[in-house]
């Protein structure tokens, strides 16, 4: 029986989703693929981003995964359709901008913080046409270059891209940021400063909450009482 859950992300930003996954089941095993070799995704084409996340998905089920999480944005928005095609008996649980949370809490400024390719992705759209009310705004920010900044710890670059992209919404009343790439929550703090009365909205709690409900439905709960293991998988740039 396949028994280990799959994630991957572009890096670490993912380690983030593992985190409330693992919180929300301990006695799952866990295999974690940190592709650093290809950060950052949103600034791939949708066909050299599919090769990529391709190649990861084939390795993950090699090594007997019972469902795959997409612990990014960009390569659930532009990817998970076409791999739930490819590979119709595995299960698949993407990660995306939790705009949908925003809206329905009532919050009237939305600040989207995502990569490029999701700002620009057809499901990110739709998550904005099917969420938002009337007297709700939602603007939609690419950080270009900020997923690979907080890959390299480079804070100097992490500080300058933050003030970069965000000062001239200081003065918008923001009252919810969604941060839509799972780099993002690792630096939360930072930019809690910058919006210190809005809500930082991270989706990293509804992906854990549907994998528990997915493993659930398909009865693939692992029953084992000891906490469970976790392996990494690590690729660097050369």
């Amino acid at each position: 029986m396949n028994n280990k859950i799959g994630i991957f992300d572009s890096g670490k930003g993912g380690l983030t989703t593992l985190k409330e996954i693992k919180k929300l089941l301990p006695h799952e095993d866990f295999i974690y693929y940190a592709d650093s070799e290809n950060n950052p995704y949103g600034n791939k084409t949708d066909e050299a981003l599919y090769l990529i996340v391709d190649n990861i998905v084939k390795k993950l089920i090699s090594k007997d995964v019972k469902l795959i999480v997409i612990a990014c944005n960009t390569a659930t928005t532009k990817c998970i359709a076409k791999l739930r095609e490819n590979y119709p008996n595995m299960l698949f649980i993407g990660t995306e901008p939790a705009i949908k949370v925003a809206c329905d809490n009532n919050y009237k400024n939305t600040l989207v913080l995502a990569t490029t390719g999701t700002i620009e992705s057809e499901r990110t759209q739709e998550l904005v046409l099917n969420n938002k009310k009337e007297d709700q705004n939602i603007y939609l920010l690419a950080c270009e270059g900020l997923a690979n900044a907080i890959e390299e710890s480079n804070q100097a670059r992490i500080n300058e891209l933050l003030h970069k992209y965000l000062d001239e919404y200081t003065t918008k009343k923001i009252d919810s940021i969604v941060l839509g790439c799972t780099h993002y929550p690792i630096i939360s703090e930072s930019i809690q400063m910058l919006f210190p009365n809005a809500k930082l909205i991270d989706g990293n709690i509804g992906v854990a909450k549907r994998v528990k409900f997915i493993l659930e439905e398909n009865k693939l709960l692992n029953n084992k009482k000891e906490n469970g293991t976790i392996e990494f998988i690590l690729t660097k740039k050369d």
